[in-house]
Protein backbone atom coordinates (compact mmCIF):
# COMPACT_ATOMS: atom_id res chain seq x y z
CA UNK A 1 0.00 0.00 0.00
CA UNK A 2 3.09 1.84 0.36
CA UNK A 3 2.47 3.11 -3.47
CA UNK A 4 -1.20 3.88 -3.33
CA UNK A 5 0.02 6.03 -0.18
CA UNK A 6 2.21 8.09 -2.40
CA UNK A 7 -0.02 8.23 -4.97
CA UNK A 8 -2.89 9.87 -2.55
CA UNK A 9 -0.28 12.00 -1.29
CA UNK A 10 0.70 13.09 -4.69
CA UNK A 11 -3.07 14.10 -5.35
CA UNK A 12 -3.40 16.08 -2.60
CA UNK A 13 0.02 18.03 -3.39
CA UNK A 14 -0.72 18.69 -7.23
CA UNK A 15 -3.77 20.24 -5.86
CA UNK A 16 -5.20 20.28 -9.99
CA UNK A 17 -8.58 19.43 -9.02
CA UNK A 18 -11.02 17.42 -10.56
CA UNK A 19 -14.02 19.55 -12.10
CA UNK A 20 -17.44 19.10 -12.30
CA UNK A 21 -19.02 22.23 -14.03
CA UNK A 22 -22.40 23.69 -13.10
CA UNK A 23 -24.83 26.37 -14.70
CA UNK A 24 -27.38 28.08 -13.14
CA UNK A 25 -30.00 30.00 -14.58
CA UNK A 26 -27.23 31.05 -17.27
CA UNK A 27 -24.97 32.63 -14.81
CA UNK A 28 -21.46 32.65 -14.34
CA UNK A 29 -20.44 28.96 -14.16
CA UNK A 30 -19.37 27.70 -10.63
CA UNK A 31 -17.13 24.83 -10.37
CA UNK A 32 -17.04 21.85 -7.97
CA UNK A 33 -13.49 20.34 -6.79
CA UNK A 34 -13.85 17.09 -5.62
CA UNK A 35 -10.29 16.61 -5.53
CA UNK A 36 -9.89 16.61 -2.34
CA UNK A 37 -12.92 14.30 -1.78
CA UNK A 38 -11.40 11.78 -4.14
CA UNK A 39 -8.56 11.10 -1.85
CA UNK A 40 -11.28 10.36 0.92
CA UNK A 41 -13.03 7.68 -1.61
CA UNK A 42 -9.76 6.18 -2.14
CA UNK A 43 -8.40 5.94 1.55
CA UNK A 44 -12.04 4.68 2.44
CA UNK A 45 -12.08 1.98 -0.76
CA UNK A 46 -9.18 0.90 -0.52
CA UNK A 47 -9.56 0.15 3.47
CA UNK A 48 -12.85 -1.60 3.04
CA UNK A 49 -11.62 -3.79 1.05
CA UNK A 50 -9.12 -4.94 3.28
CA UNK A 51 -10.96 -5.00 6.31
CA UNK A 52 -13.90 -6.48 4.54
CA UNK A 53 -12.25 -8.88 3.09
CA UNK A 54 -13.47 -8.91 -0.51
CA UNK A 55 -10.83 -10.70 -3.48
CA UNK A 56 -12.05 -7.96 -5.91
CA UNK A 57 -13.60 -4.78 -5.90
CA UNK A 58 -14.37 -2.03 -8.67
CA UNK A 59 -16.08 0.61 -8.54
CA UNK A 60 -17.45 4.02 -10.49
CA UNK A 61 -19.15 7.67 -10.15
CA UNK A 62 -20.58 9.39 -13.24
CA UNK A 63 -22.15 12.99 -13.00
CA UNK A 64 -24.33 12.97 -16.40
CA UNK A 65 -21.49 12.25 -19.09
CA UNK A 66 -18.77 12.68 -17.03
CA UNK A 67 -16.68 10.28 -15.14
CA UNK A 68 -15.78 11.78 -12.11
CA UNK A 69 -13.68 8.79 -10.37
CA UNK A 70 -13.25 5.48 -10.83
CA UNK A 71 -11.14 2.64 -8.45
CA UNK A 72 -10.36 -0.83 -8.60
CA UNK A 73 -9.09 -2.66 -5.31
CA UNK A 74 -7.66 -6.18 -4.82
CA UNK A 75 -7.76 -9.02 -6.97
CA UNK A 76 -9.58 -10.38 -10.17
CA UNK A 77 -7.80 -13.94 -9.48
CA UNK A 78 -5.88 -14.16 -6.51
CA UNK A 79 -4.57 -17.48 -7.20
CA UNK A 80 -2.83 -15.88 -10.68
CA UNK A 81 -2.39 -12.17 -8.65
CA UNK A 82 -4.41 -10.75 -11.46
CA UNK A 83 -5.36 -6.75 -10.27
CA UNK A 84 -8.83 -5.77 -10.16
CA UNK A 85 -9.34 -3.22 -12.44
CA UNK A 86 -12.50 -1.04 -13.64
CA UNK A 87 -12.86 -3.08 -16.76
CA UNK A 88 -12.62 -6.22 -15.01
CA UNK A 89 -15.83 -8.13 -16.08
CA UNK A 90 -17.96 -9.58 -13.56
CA UNK A 91 -21.43 -11.07 -13.60
CA UNK A 92 -23.63 -8.40 -12.54
CA UNK A 93 -26.84 -11.25 -12.31
CA UNK A 94 -29.95 -9.16 -11.99
CA UNK A 95 -28.82 -6.33 -13.33
CA UNK A 96 -29.40 -7.93 -16.46
CA UNK A 97 -33.64 -7.53 -16.32
CA UNK A 98 -32.27 -4.13 -17.33
CA UNK A 99 -31.47 -5.22 -20.41
CA UNK A 100 -34.21 -7.23 -21.03
CA UNK A 101 -36.82 -4.19 -19.71
CA UNK A 102 -35.23 -1.85 -22.21
CA UNK A 103 -35.53 -4.62 -25.08
CA UNK A 104 -39.42 -5.04 -24.02
CA UNK A 105 -40.17 -1.10 -24.29
CA UNK A 106 -38.11 -1.24 -27.55
CA UNK A 107 -40.37 -3.58 -29.27
CA UNK A 108 -43.08 -1.59 -27.39
CA UNK A 109 -42.36 1.66 -29.09
CA UNK A 110 -42.12 -0.19 -32.59
CA UNK A 111 -45.67 -1.81 -31.91
CA UNK A 112 -45.06 -4.96 -31.47
CA UNK A 113 -46.61 -5.59 -28.13
CA UNK A 114 -48.50 -3.76 -25.53
CA UNK A 115 -48.04 -3.32 -21.46
CA UNK A 116 -51.65 -5.05 -21.68
CA UNK A 117 -50.90 -8.00 -23.36
CA UNK A 118 -51.95 -11.14 -21.84
CA UNK A 119 -48.79 -13.32 -21.16
CA UNK A 120 -50.75 -16.19 -22.76
CA UNK A 121 -51.49 -14.02 -25.67
CA UNK A 122 -47.73 -13.34 -26.86
CA UNK A 123 -45.98 -16.39 -25.27
CA UNK A 124 -48.36 -19.49 -26.88
CA UNK A 125 -47.53 -23.54 -25.08
CA UNK A 126 -47.40 -21.15 -21.44
CA UNK A 127 -48.99 -23.14 -19.13
CA UNK A 128 -48.21 -22.27 -15.67
CA UNK A 129 -51.64 -23.00 -13.99
CA UNK A 130 -53.53 -20.04 -12.37
CA UNK A 131 -54.44 -21.48 -9.15
CA UNK A 132 -56.52 -18.30 -8.32
CA UNK A 133 -60.19 -18.78 -10.42
CA UNK A 134 -61.10 -14.93 -9.82
CA UNK A 135 -57.19 -13.77 -10.56
CA UNK A 136 -57.28 -10.91 -12.96
CA UNK A 137 -55.05 -11.62 -16.01
CA UNK A 138 -51.20 -11.47 -16.32
CA UNK A 139 -49.52 -8.77 -18.23
CA UNK A 140 -45.92 -8.32 -19.59
CA UNK A 141 -46.48 -5.11 -17.46
CA UNK A 142 -47.14 -6.72 -14.44
CA UNK A 143 -44.13 -9.37 -15.58
CA UNK A 144 -42.16 -6.05 -15.35
CA UNK A 145 -43.26 -5.00 -11.94
CA UNK A 146 -42.94 -8.08 -10.40
CA UNK A 147 -46.71 -8.13 -9.66
CA UNK A 148 -47.72 -11.03 -11.47
CA UNK A 149 -48.00 -13.57 -8.72
CA UNK A 150 -45.54 -16.10 -10.75
CA UNK A 151 -43.33 -18.02 -8.61
CA UNK A 152 -39.68 -16.40 -7.84
CA UNK A 153 -37.92 -18.98 -9.79
CA UNK A 154 -38.05 -21.56 -12.15
CA UNK A 155 -38.60 -25.34 -11.34
CA UNK A 156 -35.34 -26.08 -11.44
CA UNK A 157 -32.61 -25.66 -8.10
CA UNK A 158 -30.13 -24.31 -9.96
CA UNK A 159 -28.99 -21.27 -7.41
CA UNK A 160 -27.92 -24.21 -5.10
CA UNK A 161 -26.92 -27.00 -7.37
CA UNK A 162 -23.31 -27.51 -6.59
CA UNK A 163 -22.34 -28.43 -10.46
CA UNK A 164 -23.62 -24.59 -11.49
CA UNK A 165 -25.72 -26.14 -14.14
CA UNK A 166 -28.37 -23.87 -15.04
CA UNK A 167 -31.61 -24.70 -17.14
CA UNK A 168 -32.09 -24.20 -20.62
CA UNK A 169 -34.61 -22.29 -22.35
CA UNK A 170 -36.90 -25.69 -23.57
CA UNK A 171 -36.16 -27.27 -20.11
CA UNK A 172 -37.95 -24.31 -17.87
CA UNK A 173 -40.67 -23.78 -20.14
CA UNK A 174 -41.30 -27.81 -20.79
CA UNK A 175 -41.36 -27.72 -16.58
CA UNK A 176 -44.03 -24.51 -16.30
CA UNK A 177 -46.77 -26.86 -15.99
CA UNK A 178 -45.23 -28.66 -12.74
CA UNK A 179 -45.79 -24.71 -10.93
CA UNK A 180 -48.75 -22.63 -10.67
CA UNK A 181 -48.96 -19.12 -9.55
CA UNK A 182 -48.27 -17.95 -5.91
CA UNK A 183 -50.50 -15.10 -5.85
CA UNK A 184 -53.62 -13.70 -7.86
CA UNK A 185 -52.22 -11.18 -10.37
CA UNK A 186 -51.65 -7.21 -9.40
CA UNK A 187 -51.87 -8.15 -5.60
CA UNK A 188 -48.38 -8.75 -4.27
CA UNK A 189 -45.09 -7.39 -5.35
CA UNK A 190 -43.17 -11.07 -5.65
CA UNK A 191 -39.49 -10.75 -7.02
CA UNK A 192 -39.25 -13.25 -9.81
CA UNK A 193 -36.70 -14.15 -11.81
CA UNK A 194 -38.94 -16.95 -13.82
CA UNK A 195 -41.09 -13.46 -14.72
CA UNK A 196 -38.28 -11.64 -16.15
CA UNK A 197 -37.15 -15.49 -17.81
CA UNK A 198 -40.19 -15.10 -19.49
CA UNK A 199 -40.04 -11.33 -20.71
CA UNK A 200 -36.96 -12.77 -22.54
CA UNK A 201 -38.51 -15.41 -24.31
CA UNK A 202 -41.38 -12.97 -25.31
CA UNK A 203 -38.49 -10.66 -27.22
CA UNK A 204 -37.51 -13.44 -29.15
CA UNK A 205 -41.48 -14.66 -30.25
CA UNK A 206 -41.88 -11.01 -31.17
CA UNK A 207 -38.90 -10.04 -32.56
CA UNK A 208 -38.54 -12.94 -34.74
CA UNK A 209 -34.75 -13.25 -33.40
CA UNK A 210 -32.98 -15.35 -30.55
CA UNK A 211 -32.56 -13.14 -26.95
CA UNK A 212 -28.76 -12.51 -27.80
CA UNK A 213 -28.81 -11.16 -31.21
CA UNK A 214 -31.55 -8.94 -30.40
CA UNK A 215 -30.42 -7.55 -27.00
CA UNK A 216 -26.54 -6.88 -29.29
CA UNK A 217 -27.80 -5.50 -32.09
CA UNK A 218 -30.35 -2.58 -30.28
CA UNK A 219 -28.43 -2.29 -27.37
CA UNK A 220 -25.22 -3.12 -26.58
CA UNK A 221 -23.60 -2.14 -30.10
CA UNK A 222 -25.33 1.02 -30.27
CA UNK A 223 -24.61 2.08 -26.91
CA UNK A 224 -20.84 0.61 -27.71
CA UNK A 225 -21.41 -1.59 -24.42
CA UNK A 226 -17.69 -3.46 -25.48
CA UNK A 227 -17.61 -5.52 -22.46
CA UNK A 228 -20.91 -6.19 -21.61
CA UNK A 229 -22.58 -9.84 -22.83
CA UNK A 230 -25.53 -11.39 -22.52
CA UNK A 231 -23.24 -14.59 -20.78
CA UNK A 232 -20.34 -15.05 -18.86
CA UNK A 233 -17.16 -15.27 -21.77
CA UNK A 234 -15.21 -18.50 -20.94
CA UNK A 235 -12.46 -17.67 -22.63
CA UNK A 236 -11.86 -14.58 -20.86
CA UNK A 237 -12.11 -16.12 -16.79
CA UNK A 238 -8.96 -15.69 -14.60
CA UNK A 239 -8.56 -12.49 -16.94
CA UNK A 240 -10.35 -10.12 -17.40
CA UNK A 241 -13.25 -12.20 -16.29
CA UNK A 242 -12.71 -11.92 -12.31
CA UNK A 243 -12.96 -15.47 -10.71
CA UNK A 244 -16.12 -15.53 -8.03
CA UNK A 245 -15.91 -16.40 -4.56
CA UNK A 246 -18.25 -17.76 -1.69
CA UNK A 247 -19.39 -15.44 1.12
CA UNK A 248 -17.06 -15.79 3.97
CA UNK A 249 -18.16 -19.52 6.05
CA UNK A 250 -18.45 -20.14 10.05
CA UNK A 251 -14.93 -20.88 9.60
CA UNK A 252 -13.75 -17.30 8.04
CA UNK A 253 -13.23 -18.89 4.10
CA UNK A 254 -14.46 -17.72 1.31
CA UNK A 255 -14.63 -20.52 -1.22
CA UNK A 256 -13.51 -20.23 -4.97
CA UNK A 257 -16.67 -21.12 -7.23
CA UNK A 258 -16.16 -22.96 -10.73
CA UNK A 259 -17.98 -20.50 -13.91
CA UNK A 260 -21.19 -20.94 -14.18
CA UNK A 261 -23.15 -20.70 -17.67
CA UNK A 262 -26.63 -18.86 -16.74
CA UNK A 263 -27.97 -20.86 -20.15
CA UNK A 264 -31.74 -20.21 -20.27
CA UNK A 265 -31.72 -17.88 -16.86
CA UNK A 266 -30.36 -15.15 -19.07
CA UNK A 267 -32.65 -12.60 -19.74
CA UNK A 268 -32.90 -12.16 -15.82
CA UNK A 269 -29.77 -13.10 -14.27
CA UNK A 270 -27.02 -13.87 -17.11
CA UNK A 271 -25.20 -10.84 -18.53
CA UNK A 272 -21.27 -10.20 -17.32
CA UNK A 273 -20.28 -6.43 -17.59
CA UNK A 274 -18.04 -3.29 -16.04
CA UNK A 275 -18.46 -0.81 -13.92
CA UNK A 276 -16.70 1.48 -16.88
CA UNK A 277 -19.65 0.03 -19.02
CA UNK A 278 -22.91 0.68 -16.59
CA UNK A 279 -21.39 4.20 -16.35
CA UNK A 280 -21.86 4.67 -19.95
CA UNK A 281 -25.18 2.68 -20.01
CA UNK A 282 -26.11 5.18 -17.08
CA UNK A 283 -25.11 7.89 -19.09
CA UNK A 284 -27.12 7.12 -22.07
CA UNK A 285 -30.20 7.24 -19.72
CA UNK A 286 -29.15 10.49 -18.52
CA UNK A 287 -28.82 11.77 -22.03
CA UNK A 288 -32.24 10.77 -22.75
CA UNK A 289 -33.79 12.53 -20.16
CA UNK A 290 -33.31 15.44 -22.57
CA UNK A 291 -33.09 14.73 -25.91
CA UNK A 292 -35.15 15.69 -28.56
CA UNK A 293 -34.95 12.46 -30.34
CA UNK A 294 -34.60 9.02 -29.87
CA UNK A 295 -31.86 7.03 -29.25
CA UNK A 296 -32.62 3.20 -28.54
CA UNK A 297 -35.96 4.32 -26.65
CA UNK A 298 -38.07 7.88 -26.65
CA UNK A 299 -37.13 10.33 -23.94
CA UNK A 300 -40.57 9.73 -22.69
CA UNK A 301 -40.07 5.81 -22.44
CA UNK A 302 -37.09 6.16 -20.11
CA UNK A 303 -38.90 8.33 -17.99
CA UNK A 304 -41.79 6.50 -17.67
CA UNK A 305 -39.30 3.03 -16.83
CA UNK A 306 -37.63 5.22 -13.92
CA UNK A 307 -41.58 6.36 -12.82
CA UNK A 308 -43.30 4.11 -9.41
CA UNK A 309 -45.61 1.57 -11.60
CA UNK A 310 -46.03 -0.90 -8.51
CA UNK A 311 -46.67 0.29 -4.94
CA UNK A 312 -46.99 -2.49 -2.18
CA UNK A 313 -49.90 -1.59 0.31
CA UNK A 314 -47.31 -1.12 2.87
CA UNK A 315 -45.10 1.28 1.01
CA UNK A 316 -42.29 -0.39 1.31
CA UNK A 317 -41.33 -1.44 -2.33
CA UNK A 318 -42.13 0.67 -5.17
CA UNK A 319 -40.95 -0.63 -8.98
CA UNK A 320 -40.85 0.90 -12.17
CA UNK A 321 -40.76 -0.66 -15.45
CA UNK A 322 -37.84 -3.38 -14.81
CA UNK A 323 -36.36 -0.46 -12.69
CA UNK A 324 -36.14 -0.57 -8.93
CA UNK A 325 -37.98 2.95 -7.88
CA UNK A 326 -36.91 4.20 -4.18
CA UNK A 327 -36.24 7.04 -2.27
CA UNK A 328 -32.35 6.92 -1.40
CA UNK A 329 -29.66 9.00 -0.04
CA UNK A 330 -30.48 12.23 0.00
CA UNK A 331 -34.53 11.50 0.38
CA UNK A 332 -33.90 11.69 -3.55
CA UNK A 333 -35.52 9.64 -5.90
CA UNK A 334 -33.22 6.81 -7.14
CA UNK A 335 -33.68 4.13 -10.03
CA UNK A 336 -31.29 0.74 -10.35
CA UNK A 337 -30.82 -2.00 -9.51
CA UNK A 338 -28.47 -4.66 -8.06
CA UNK A 339 -27.15 -8.52 -8.35
CA UNK A 340 -26.18 -11.40 -6.64
CA UNK A 341 -25.34 -14.57 -8.26
CA UNK A 342 -22.22 -17.26 -7.15
CA UNK A 343 -19.41 -15.44 -6.32
CA UNK A 344 -20.46 -11.97 -7.67
CA UNK A 345 -22.42 -9.03 -6.61
CA UNK A 346 -23.26 -5.58 -8.11
CA UNK A 347 -25.03 -2.45 -7.84
CA UNK A 348 -26.24 0.47 -9.74
CA UNK A 349 -27.22 3.15 -8.78
CA UNK A 350 -29.03 6.31 -10.51
CA UNK A 351 -30.20 9.27 -9.17
CA UNK A 352 -32.15 11.14 -12.45
CA UNK A 353 -32.29 15.04 -10.54
CA UNK A 354 -28.69 15.31 -10.38
CA UNK A 355 -27.94 13.34 -12.72
CA UNK A 356 -25.55 10.91 -10.75
CA UNK A 357 -24.82 7.51 -11.09
CA UNK A 358 -22.51 4.77 -9.03
CA UNK A 359 -21.99 1.77 -10.00
CA UNK A 360 -19.60 -1.33 -7.87
CA UNK A 361 -19.13 -5.00 -8.58
CA UNK A 362 -16.79 -7.30 -6.36
CA UNK A 363 -16.09 -10.73 -7.27
CA UNK A 364 -17.40 -12.52 -3.69
CA UNK A 365 -20.59 -12.41 -2.17
CA UNK A 366 -19.21 -10.69 0.46
CA UNK A 367 -20.97 -7.92 1.36
CA UNK A 368 -23.56 -5.59 -0.35
CA UNK A 369 -22.31 -3.36 -2.79
CA UNK A 370 -24.78 -0.61 -2.54
CA UNK A 371 -22.13 0.06 0.61
CA UNK A 372 -19.61 0.93 -0.86
CA UNK A 373 -22.21 2.90 -3.59
CA UNK A 374 -23.45 4.70 -0.79
CA UNK A 375 -20.39 5.31 0.83
CA UNK A 376 -18.85 6.91 -2.39
CA UNK A 377 -21.72 9.45 -2.62
CA UNK A 378 -21.83 10.25 0.61
CA UNK A 379 -18.42 11.63 0.76
CA UNK A 380 -18.50 13.30 -2.96
CA UNK A 381 -21.07 14.59 -2.40
CA UNK A 382 -19.27 16.91 0.89
CA UNK A 383 -17.62 18.49 -2.11
CA UNK A 384 -18.64 22.27 -2.81
CA UNK A 385 -17.74 25.17 -4.94
CA UNK A 386 -14.25 26.34 -4.94
CA UNK A 387 -13.96 28.06 -2.08
CA UNK A 388 -10.87 30.71 -1.18
CA UNK A 389 -8.44 29.14 1.25
CA UNK A 390 -5.46 29.69 2.66
CA UNK A 391 -3.02 28.70 0.06
CA UNK A 392 0.15 28.79 2.18
CA UNK A 393 -1.54 26.66 5.45
CA UNK A 394 -3.37 24.63 2.77
CA UNK A 395 0.34 23.47 2.00
CA UNK A 396 1.55 23.24 5.37
CA UNK A 397 -1.26 20.72 6.38
CA UNK A 398 0.03 17.84 3.80
CA UNK A 399 2.64 17.61 6.57
CA UNK A 400 -0.27 15.80 8.56
CA UNK A 401 -1.80 13.74 5.95
CA UNK A 402 -1.33 9.84 6.50
CA UNK A 403 -2.93 6.90 8.26
CA UNK A 404 -2.27 6.81 12.75
CA UNK A 405 -2.96 3.32 14.28
CA UNK A 406 -3.82 3.27 18.14
CA UNK A 407 -1.28 2.38 20.14
CA UNK A 408 -3.57 -0.63 21.84
CA UNK A 409 -6.86 -1.53 20.47
CA UNK A 410 -4.64 -0.81 17.36
CA UNK A 411 -7.72 1.54 15.87
CA UNK A 412 -6.55 3.65 12.33
CA UNK A 413 -7.61 7.21 11.52
CA UNK A 414 -6.74 8.79 8.13
CA UNK A 415 -6.18 12.58 8.47
CA UNK A 416 -6.34 14.14 5.66
CA UNK A 417 -6.82 18.12 3.53
CA UNK A 418 -10.06 20.24 3.08
CA UNK A 419 -8.70 22.94 1.81
CA UNK A 420 -7.01 25.10 4.37
CA UNK A 421 -8.76 22.43 6.80
CA UNK A 422 -7.88 19.28 8.35
CA UNK A 423 -10.41 16.34 8.10
CA UNK A 424 -10.17 12.98 10.33
CA UNK A 425 -11.58 9.56 9.11
CA UNK A 426 -11.84 6.18 11.34
CA UNK A 427 -11.61 3.33 9.64
CA UNK A 428 -13.17 1.06 9.18
CA UNK A 429 -16.07 3.21 8.68
CA UNK A 430 -19.68 2.66 7.43
CA UNK A 431 -20.74 6.02 7.22
CA UNK A 432 -17.67 7.78 5.95
CA UNK A 433 -19.65 10.50 4.86
CA UNK A 434 -19.26 11.61 8.96
CA UNK A 435 -15.81 12.09 8.54
CA UNK A 436 -14.73 15.38 10.90
CA UNK A 437 -13.10 18.54 9.68
CA UNK A 438 -10.77 20.47 11.72
CA UNK A 439 -9.46 24.44 12.05
CA UNK A 440 -5.45 25.07 12.94
CA UNK A 441 -5.46 27.00 16.15
CA UNK A 442 -1.46 27.30 15.97
CA UNK A 443 1.28 24.73 15.32
CA UNK A 444 0.03 21.50 15.78
CA UNK A 445 -2.67 22.19 17.44
CA UNK A 446 -6.39 21.90 15.97
CA UNK A 447 -10.36 21.89 17.50
CA UNK A 448 -12.86 20.25 15.73
CA UNK A 449 -15.33 22.12 14.00
CA UNK A 450 -18.86 21.40 15.07
CA UNK A 451 -21.90 21.37 13.21
CA UNK A 452 -23.46 24.32 14.30
CA UNK A 453 -19.55 25.76 13.31
CA UNK A 454 -18.07 26.32 16.94
CA UNK A 455 -15.46 24.72 18.51
CA UNK A 456 -15.10 20.91 20.15
CA UNK A 457 -12.14 18.55 21.26
CA UNK A 458 -8.66 19.42 20.28
CA UNK A 459 -6.22 17.27 18.20
CA UNK A 460 -2.78 17.99 18.41
CA UNK A 461 0.42 16.44 16.75
CA UNK A 462 3.68 15.94 17.63
CA UNK A 463 7.00 15.96 15.92
CA UNK A 464 10.82 14.28 16.11
CA UNK A 465 13.88 15.67 16.60
CA UNK A 466 14.24 16.36 12.56
CA UNK A 467 10.64 18.28 12.75
CA UNK A 468 8.66 15.56 11.40
CA UNK A 469 5.08 14.41 12.30
CA UNK A 470 4.96 11.21 13.78
CA UNK A 471 2.03 11.02 16.47
CA UNK A 472 -1.06 12.23 16.54
CA UNK A 473 -2.60 12.82 20.29
CA UNK A 474 -7.06 12.67 20.61
CA UNK A 475 -8.91 12.76 23.97
CA UNK A 476 -5.58 12.99 25.58
CA UNK A 477 -4.79 9.96 23.98
CA UNK A 478 -2.15 9.05 21.37
CA UNK A 479 -2.41 7.60 18.11
CA UNK A 480 0.83 5.95 16.83
CA UNK A 481 3.35 7.67 14.25
CA UNK A 482 2.16 7.35 10.74
CA UNK A 483 2.05 4.10 9.26
CA UNK A 484 1.09 2.30 5.46
CA UNK A 485 -1.66 0.13 5.00
CA UNK A 486 -0.44 -3.09 3.03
Amino acid sequence: MGKKTILLLCLLTAGSGLYAQEKQNGEKESKTDYTEAIVLVEVWMDAMQKFDEIPGISAIALEDQEVIWKGAYGEANPDEDVKMETNTICSVCSISKLFTSIAIMNLYEDGKLRLDDRLEDVMPGYDLEQQFELSGPITIRNLLTHSSGLPRENAYSHWTDTSLEFPTKEEILKSLNEQETLYPSSTYFQYSNLAMTLLGYIVEEVSGQTYDEYVREHILEPLELDDTRPDMPEDLWGGQLAVGYTVETIEGKQHKLDLFDPNGVTPAAGFSSTVEDLADFAAWQFRLYDAEEEEILHPSTIKNMHNIHWMDSDFGTSWGLGFSVYKGPGDKKWVGHGGYCPGYRSTLMMNPESKRAYSVMTNSNNPSPGKYARGIHAILSKAGSIEEADEELAMELKAYAGYYEGQVGRGISYVGTWGDKLVRMGLPADNPGDFSKYRRVDKDHFVRIRDNGEDGESMRFIRNDKGEVIHMKYYDNYMSNKIELE
